[in-house]
C-alpha cells in the first residue's frame, strides 16, 4: 500500500517516461510521504502491440468493401503482424538485437503505405547502420499498424497522444463530456484495466494525475470516470502542463464530477497540502491549499490561502524513477535525421538546469506564467550530484536538460563540474541562439558530453526576430549554429511561420536563410510551426499592439490557443506543405540547389536574401579581440616538454618543444625555454580540475612579471594552434 498514486495517463513519448511523477516522487521522498507511479501510457502501448491484441483487432469485422486499399493489404497480410508483432517490440526494446539482420533483409517484416515513403536507406543509414536501420523499418511496421487501427479501430489513437482533438483550445467542456459519456473504445478497455491492476497493487488514497499536453486529457478524464464509478473513497487531483496553461480559468462544474482537485503550476507544494488535508487527523482549523481549483458550496472554487512559500529547487529532491518499467520502453527512429531521433530513441534521465526561462521576453511566450517568468537555477553542484544519483539508480548515462532554454554559464559550471568528477555521460539541451555560445565554449560543452542542442530561430527575419523580443538576429544564430557545429555538436532549430504582421516575402526570405544554414553545414534539423496565440502571451494579452484581432468565445473549460485574424489578410496555411516539405529535403541533405519556387504550387516572390549571406555572416572573427574578463580553462593534462638548442643565423637560444596528446591528435608548438616553462606552470594550475580560475588578465599580469608584450604571445601561431585545437579555452 501507498498513500499516493502518480499517473502519466497515454500517451506521451514511448522511449523514455515524460518526467513529472518522477519529480514529484523525488520531492515526497524528501517528506518521508509514500508513493507510487506508473506510465499508464508505455504499458497501454505494450500490451496494444502484443500477438493477443494483434489477433483481437483483426477478428473484428471489416468492411473490406468500403475500407481503403491500404487497410485491405494490412488486414490481408494479418496473419503476418500477428507473427512478427511480439519479436518487433522486443528488437525496440534493445532485447532482441539480432532480429535487426531479418528486419533489414527487406522480406521479414509485412509492409504496407508506410514503406511507400521509405528513404534511400544507404544514404540515410550508410552500410554499417544495421541497428538504426532496422529500427527505422520496424517503426514504420508500427505505424502501418497504427495507421489500420485508427482507420478501423479507434480513429483518436496516435503513439504520442490520444484524442487530442478533444483538448486542443477546447472552450467548452461538452465534446469531451460527450465523447466520456459514450461507449468505452478498444484503448479504453485495455487501459481501465491495467488502472485497475495498479490500483488493487497500490490502494491509494490520493491519486495525482500529470497531464502534460492535450493529448492526454482524455484517458486522464476516462480513468478518472472509471476510479469515481468503482472507488469512490479515493481523491483525485489533476495538474501538469496542460491544466497550467489551459485550465486556469476552468468553470464547468461537470469537470469536478472526475476530480476533486486541479492544481496550477509548480505541484510540488499544493500535492503536500492536498495530502495534508486528506490524511492529516490532528488538522485543525480552515484547509490550506495552494492554487487549487475545487468545489465549495457547489460552485467551481479557486483556493489559495496557504502562507508557504514555494520550494526552492535545491530543496524539491533528485526526481526518482523507482516503480516504471525503464527497461520496456521503446526506442524508434521516425525519420533518417540524427538529431531528430533523440525525442524517440534511447531512455534519457530528464532534469532541469533551471526553473522558469532567464531571457523571458518572447513575445509568442507564455512568459506571465510562473513556470516561465520566475527564474531559479540550481547549482552546478547540486545538478551533478543529481546526476550521479540517477545514474545509480537507473543504470543510464544519459541526460535530457529540460529547460525552456538552458543559462548558458550554468551550463558552462556544469561542464565543468562534469569534467572534474571524471564522469562519463551524454546529455543535450534547449538554448536560445545568443552570442556568449562562443568556440570555446561549445568546445567545453562537447569535452563534457553534450551532443546536441535545440534552440528557437522562429522566424529568420530580423524584423520579425526584433518584434518577437528574442535577443538574436540570423547572423548571430548563424554563427553560433557554426560554434556547434565545428565542435561536434548537433543542431536543431524551431521554425515559425504565420506570426503577425508576417509577409508572404518575409516567409519566402525565411526559408532561404534555412537553406543557407543546410547548405553551408551548420544546421542539421529543424522543424516548422504555424504561429499560434496564446492567451498568456504578450501576443495574446495584447493582440492590438501586434495587428491581430481575437476572436472572442465564452470560456468554461480551457482556454489557451486563441483564434484571431491578422490585418494582413494572408492565409499562412498555404505554405505548410512547401516548407514541411522543402526542410524534410534539407535535412536529408538534398535538393539544396533547387530554386524556392519548386516547393510551392503557387506563385511565390523571389527571395530577397543574397545567396551568400549565411556565408559572409561567417567570416566575422574575434579571435583577435583582447577580452582581459575571460576565465581561461587548460583542458588537457598530457604535456611533454622536450628542451633543445635551436640555431637561427649563427646564433642560438634554447628553446623547448611542447608536445599535448589529445584524444584524436597531438599537437607540437614550440616555445624560447622560459616562455614554454612558464607556460607549462601556468598549464598545470589551471586545469578544469581547479575551481578557481584565472582571467586573462590575471594572466598578462603574470606573464609580463617575467617578460614583454604579452598580447604578442598570446596572439603568436604557436598559441593560435593551442587555442585552434582546445588546448587553452577561453570563457
Amino acid at each position: 500500500m501507498k498513500d499516493l498514486l502518480l499517473i502519466t495517463p497515454p500517451f506521451t513519448q514511448l522511449n523514455t517516461p515524460y518526467p513529472a511523477t518522477a519529480y514529484i516522487k523525488g520531492f515526497l521522498n524528501t517528506k518521508n510521504i509514500s508513493s507510487y507511479q506508473i506510465d499508464l501510457g508505455i504499458e497501454v502501448i505494450l500490451e496494444l502491440f502484443s500477438k493477443e491484441s494483434i489477433q483481437n483487432i483483426f477478428s473484428i469485422p471489416v468492411d473490406l468493401k468500403n475500407t481503403s486499399e491500404n487497410s485491405q493489404r494490412i488486414f490481408a497480410l494479418r496473419d503476418e503482424y500477428v507473427k512478427t508483432v511480439d519479436q518487433v517490440i522486443l528488437f525496440l526494446q534493445n532485447k532482441n538485437p539480432t532480429l535487426a539482420r531479418q528486419i533489414c533483409s527487406m522480406n521479414f517484416l509485412p509492409e504496407a503505405s508506410r514503406f511507400n515513403q521509405l528513404d534511400d536507406m544507404e544514404f540515410a543509414f550508410g552500410n554499417m547502420g544495421l541497428q538504426d536501420k532496422a529500427k527505422h523499418l520496424a517503426t514504420l511496421y508500427l505505424e502501418d499498424l497504427s495507421d489500420y487501427m485508427v482507420e478501423q479501430i479507434d480513429a483518436d489513437f496516435g503513439f504520442s497522444r490520444y484524442a487530442e482533438r478533444l483538448g486542443k483550445s477546447a472552450n467548452s467542456f461538452d465534446d469531451l463530456y460527450l465523447k466520456l459519456s459514450s461507449e468505452q473504445t478498444f484503448i479504453d478497455v485495455i487501459t481501465l484495466k491495467i488502472l485497475q491492476e495498479k490500483l488493487e497493487l497500490v490502494q491509494p488514497k490520493l491519486i495525482c494525475f500529470s497531464v502534460p499536453f492535450p493529448g492526454n486529457l482524455y484517458s486522464a478524464f476516462r480513468c478518472a470516470k472509471f476510479i469515481k464509478e468503482n472507488y469512490p473513497n479515493i481523491k483525485i487531483a489533476m495538474g501538469g502542463g496542460f491544466p497550467n496553461t489551459e485550465l486556469r480559468e476552468v468553470k464547468d462544474k461537470r469537470v469536478f464530477e472526475f476530480f476533486d482537485f486541479i492544481t496550477l503550476d509548480d505541484g510540488e507544494l499544493p500535492i503536500e497540502l492536498l495530502y495534508e488535508n486528506i490524511f492529516s487527523s490532528e488538522y485543525n482549523g480552515e484547509p490550506q491549499f495552494k492554487r487549487t481549483f475545487l468545489i465549495e458550496n457547489e460552485e467551481v472554487t479557486y483556493k489559495n490561502n496557504s502562507l508557504k512559500y514555494d520550494y526552492k529547487q535545491a530543496q524539491v529532491g533528485t526526481p526518482d524513477y523507482t516503480d516504471l518499467k525503464l527497461d520496456q520502453y521503446i526506442s524508434v527512429i521516425e525519420i533518417a535525421n540524427p538529431m531528430h531521433s533523440l525525442w524517440s530513441d534511447g531512455r534519457w534521465n530528464k532534469l532541469t538546469m533551471a526553473h522558469g526561462c532567464y531571457w523571458g521576453k518572447c513575445t509568442f511566450c507564455d512568459i506571465s506564467l510562473d513556470y516561465i517568468r520566475i527564474y531559479e537555477p540550481v547549482s552546478a553542484k547540486i545538478l551533478v550530484d543529481r546526476m550521479e544519483e540517477l545514474i545509480k539508480t537507473t543504470g543510464e548515462t544519459g541526460f535530457h536538460f529540460v529547460d525552456e532554454a538552458a543559462p548558458p554559464a550554468l551550463m558552462r559550471e556544469v561542464a565543468l563540474e562534469i569534467l572534474r568528477r571524471n564522469l562519463v555521460v551524454t546529455w543535450w539541451t534547449n538554448i536560445r541562439f545568443e552570442k556568449s555560445f562562443t568556440k570555446d565554449l561549445c568546445f567545453l560543452l562537447k569535452l563534457s558530453g553534450c551532443v546536441a542542442v535545440s534552440g528557437g530561430l522562429e522566424v529568420a527575419s530580423d524584423r520579425l526576430l526584433k518584434l518577437i523580443d528574442k535577443g538574436i538576429s540570423v547572423k548571430q544564430v548563424a554563427q553560433v549554429t557554426r560554434n556547434f557545429t565545428e565542435a561536434g555538436v548537433m543542431i536543431h532549430a524551431y521554425l515559425m511561420y504565420g506570426y503577425p504582421t508576417q509577409t508572404i516575402q518575409e516567409t519566402v526570405d525565411s526559408l532561404e536563410m534555412v537553406r543557407q544554414l543546410f547548405e553551408m553545414g551548420i544546421l542539421q534539423s529543424g522543424f516548422w510551426h504555424q504561429f499560434a496565440m496564446t492567451a498568456h502571451s504578450p501576443v495574446g494579452l495584447n493582440p492590438e499592439e501586434f495587428g491581430v484581432t481575437p476572436i472572442k468565445q465564452e470560456i468554461l473549460f480551457a482556454n489557451n490557443d486563441i483564434d484571431f485574424t491578422d490585418k494582413t489578410g494572408i492565409d499562412h496555411n498555404q505554405f505548410s506543405f512547401g516548407l514541411k516539405k522543402s526542410l524534410f529535403n534539407f535535412m536529408h541533405g538534398i535538393n539544396l540547389e533547387l530554386p524556392l519556387q519548386d516547393w510551392f504550387d503557387f506563385r511565390i516572390p523571389k527571395t530577397s536574401i543574397h545567396p551568400d549571406y549565411i556565408h559572409d555572416s561567417l567570416l566575422e572573427d574575434d579571435q583577435f579581440i583582447f577580452k582581459p574578463n575571460s576565465k581561461i580553462i587548460f583542458p588537457g593534462k598530457n604535456v611533454i616538454a622536450e628542451n633543445y638548442i635551436k640555431t637561427k643565423k649563427q646564433n642560438s637560444w634554447p628553446y623547448t618543444r611542447i608536445t599535448f596528446h589529445l584524444k584524436t591528435n597531438i599537437v607540437n608548438v614550440e616555445f624560447a625555454k622560459e616562455k614554454a616553462e612558464w607556460l607549462i606552470k601556468i598549464i598545470q594550475e589551471n586545469t578544469f580540475e581547479n575551481p578557481k580560475r584565472i582571467t586573462l588578465q590575471h594572466l598578462k599580469t603574470d606573464f609580463e612579471s617575467n617578460f614583454e608584450d604579452f598580447e604578442l604571445f598570446w596572439f603568436s601561431k604557436p598559441m593560435q594552434q593551442l587555442k585552434e585545437n582546445g588546448v587553452i579555452l577561453s570563457l
